[in-house]
């Protein structure tokens, strides 16, 4: 994804989380400074963008700010940690067989 546009899902869901002022103020600074048209071809996920932006000093130097992103952070990794488990348990999950295959087994316990 695009990292202005992760930083605008991001923003929003910081809104609804009910961040505080200074938080939005600072994602805004960064989805500015994302909409610069050399920064068009940077691809992000979610989690890496909650990491850069907890991991800079305006969210270190802010508690405010550190524990609403923080939240946040924490929300993206559950998401993705189900995500993964969903994945893993549909690679689990035995194919259906082919009408082919019960034709087959039919005429097998036919013959035997």
């Amino acid at each position: 994804m695009n990292a202005r546009d992760g930083l605008e899902r991001i923003r929003e869901r910081l809104e609804a989380n009910g961040a505080m002022a200074e938080t939005l103020d600072y994602v805004d600074t960064m989805i500015q400074r994302a909409s610069d048209p050399q920064m068009a071809n940077v691809q992000s996920s979610q989690a890496q963008l909650m990491r850069m932006l907890t991991r800079t000093p305006v969210a270190t130097n802010n508690f405010n700010i550190y524990n609403d992103l923080v939240k946040l952070e924490e929300e993206v990794n559950e998401a993705a940690v189900k995500r993964a488990a969903a994945a893993a348990a549909e690679v689990d999950r035995p194919l259906p067989k082919s009408k082919k295959y019960y034709k087959q087994l039919k005429e097998k316990e036919k013959r035997g």
